[in-house]
């Protein structure tokens, strides 16, 4: 009889022992949620039960009995992410943080039944709000290099906030850091974020200064692909090829798709500015080729006679062809659509180019060869008369476009016509 009271009392002990020891979990929970409902209202009245919290789970996790539970590690991750983020003092901080960190990896490993899971969650909040914080203040004071550590740490604590992953890629950016701006950009196009247009604007950029041509034009084809109708991602993709040398296979390609869609007014406006935008390429060759022989003939000795550049005649041809090329596909798109306004500006301006052209070189000529001048300022007439109809038509659907108030007043110049020019003018500085 005495054994079994014995016996009963040796348990009742041991059962007050391990109470004791669960105690402090218990009372770390208990405080950690009292915080938690109280922290967004009033930090203060909250602000005993965080330290409340830290005691119990300091001494929980140090208990054999309670030390490597998922719940105590949980929690511990919860309430030193939350002192963290509350913890101005950055050497205090960083080793909170880094506590937070540890427990929320073994919280992670050991809750395998997924009971902690919000706890877990909440850390993981915590942590990336505190990295998110110093991410914003870095990039601020233009620490870029600072700011893509702050919130690449951040990503890795919620790699599926599509804000976190687009400040990552921002940052990088800034800091000329492309492979990862380039990585967390792409990372944002598998997500459900709303401006992937605008992540595919970007890439080609960020491709090319990274020396991938490759991948600017690969990222660029996928953007249109993807948003067809989206004009800023057609002009990208004609610039982006135009710079890798690739303007014959864009053609191809939008060739294709007409023979697909033959009615599609905007594949023939892409195809003119292709063109157009192939021809001010060889206008811009044409130039650097004409100030190496002028500069040429300029540093001869005297009565040398320097060779004529061969390329000069090469890329004046070009730019003529291209741009009457050009003109065949806008006009096609206007065929279809009278009042498509880019394709009217456009129409007009790779009409009127020539013509500026022609009357450019036509005030080189010699002042006493009368005959040559009156022909060649005959020819420059008639072509900017061939642009009219289109640079009036552009105003007519847009008067408050400066591009086409613009273009109309070089037509009014190239005409000699001052007054009208002038009237031009008046409209565009109302603008």
């Amino acid at each position: 009889m005495k054994i079994k009271v014995l016996m009963t009392a040796f348990m009742g002990v041991i059962t007050v022992s391990a109470f004791a020891q669960k105690g402090e979990l218990n009372t770390a929970n208990e405080e950690y949620q009292k915080y938690d409902g109280l922290s967004r209202a009033n930090y203060a009245l909250a602000k005993p039960s965080l330290a409340n919290a830290k005691t119990s789970i300091d001494k929980a996790s140090v208990n054999a009995k309670t030390a490597a539970l998922p719940q105590t590690y949980a929690l511990k991750a919860a309430i030193y992410a939350s002192i963290a983020s509350k913890d101005t003092v950055a050497a205090t901080s960083a080793t909170e943080i880094a506590t937070a960190e540890e427990a929320m990896t073994k919280a992670i490993e050991t809750d395998t039944k997924k009971e902690n899971a919000t706890l877990i969650d909440h850390a993981r909040k915590e942590l990336a709000q505190i990295q998110l914080d110093k991410g914003v203040k870095a990039f601020q004071a233009k620490r870029y290099d600072d700011a893509y550590k702050a919130f690449d740490a951040a990503r890795q604590a919620v790699p599926d906030d599509t804000t976190t992953v687009l400040y990552t890629a921002i940052s990088a950016a800034n800091a000329k850091n492309y492979p990862a701006a380039i990585t967390n950009y792409n990372k944002l196009i598998t997500t459900n974020y709303s401006g992937k247009d605008k992540v595919y604007a970007d890439l080609p950029t960020l491709y090319l200064l990274n020396k991938d041509t490759a991948g600017a034009i690969k990222s660029i084809g996928e953007g249109v692909t993807k948003f067809p109708t989206n004009s800023n991602l057609r002009k990208e993709e004609i610039e982006v090829n135009l710079q890798a040398g690739q303007s014959a296979d864009l053609i191809t390609k939008i060739e294709t798709a007409i023979k697909a869609d033959p009615n599609n007014k905007a594949l023939y406006y892409y195809e003119g500015l292709t063109y157009s935008q192939v021809a001010e390429s060889a206008g811009n060759d044409l130039r650097k080729a004409e100030n190496a022989a002028s500069k040429a003939v300029k540093t001869a000795k005297p009565g040398t006679k320097t060779p004529p550049n061969p390329q000069i005649a090469k890329f004046k041809q070009a730019r003529i062809d291209n741009f009457g090329k050009s003109a065949e596909m806008y006009k096609k798109a206007v065929a279809l659509d009278g009042n498509y306004f880019e394709a009217n500006l456009n129409l007009g301006y790779v009409l009127m180019a020539p013509a500026i052209d022609a009357y450019n070189a036509a005030q080189q000529l010699p002042v006493n060869d009368t005959k040559a001048y009156d022909a060649a300022m005959a020819n420059a007439s008639k072509q900017f008369d061939a642009a009219k109809p289109y640079l009036l038509k552009a105003v007519e659907l847009n008067p408050k476009s400066k591009d086409a108030l613009t273009n109309l007043k070089s037509y009014y110049l190239g005409k000699k016509d001052t007054a009208s020019a002038n009237e031009t003018q008046k409209k565009i500085d109302a603008l």
